[in-house]
């Protein structure tokens, strides 16, 4: 896919707080949903359904549900690591994590108009990506973030911007320790965008801090 979206690109990813016991009656089911729409409204470019605890059933209906929103809107939907999942809903990509199956995989087998963001952790792993054929890739931690911690010391931005400079003008969004200040940072930076959980969490906020970013951007 020529993955093509007006900078910056703002990536909003769930916090993943479901269970293999939350079905489509349960709050945070619904939460999601109504997250899902404030970011339509905002007009986010892209959502990350990362609930990783749900079960295959419960994930489908949430993408399903998630797609009668998000279409005909410029949000494109985005399941985290299930492609499988993904095609089944109707949704429009797959994130892959390290562990996933290698995106040249996933391009071969659901071809070039599938969407397809990978993680990466480092410059090699980036240039990795763009090699097999992502659309994209979030690059991070860029700063100090507890959800990151697993992924070592934060990058910074000096490492930031001689990672975008070297695949431009493939498409790098931010991520780790994202605010509406480090946000700027890292777009003056050379990312495309921002990708974050904790900073597009709230549905009643979303459009306004949405706006701060594009302001800057």
């Amino acid at each position: 896919m020529n993955f093509k979206a007006q900078k910056p690109i703002l990536y909003l990813i769930t916090r993943g707080a479901t269970t293999a016991d939350t079905h489509p009656a349960s709050k945070e089911f619904h939460h999601l949903l109504t997250l899902v729409r404030a970011a339509v409204a905002a007009g986010i470019d892209l959502i990350q359904l990362r609930e990783k605890q749900l079960t295959a059933r419960a994930l489908f209906e949430l993408t399903q549900r998630a797609v009668e929103i998000t279409r005909g809107s410029v949000t494109s939907l985005l399941v985290n690591d299930r492609a499988d999942v993904a095609r089944a809903a109707g949704a429009d990509g797959v994130h892959l994590a390290a562990n996933s199956l290698g995106a040249q995989i996933v391009r071969r087998t659901f071809g070039a108009n599938f969407l397809i963001g990978v993680s990466t952790h480092s410059q090699l792993e980036l240039q990795n990506a763009t090699r097999a054929g992502a659309d994209f890739a979030v690059f991070g931690p860029v700063f100090e973030t507890g959800s990151k911690m697993q992924y070592g010391s934060p990058l910074g931005l000096n490492e930031l911007r001689e990672a975008t400079a070297a695949v431009a003008p493939f498409p790098v969004i931010a991520i780790g320790g994202i605010t509406t200040t480090t946000a700027t940072q890292c777009l003056i930076g050379g990312a495309a965008g921002v990708a974050a959980i904790e900073l597009f969490s709230e549905a009643s906020s979303l459009a306004a801090t949405a706006e701060a970013i594009r302001r800057v951007g």
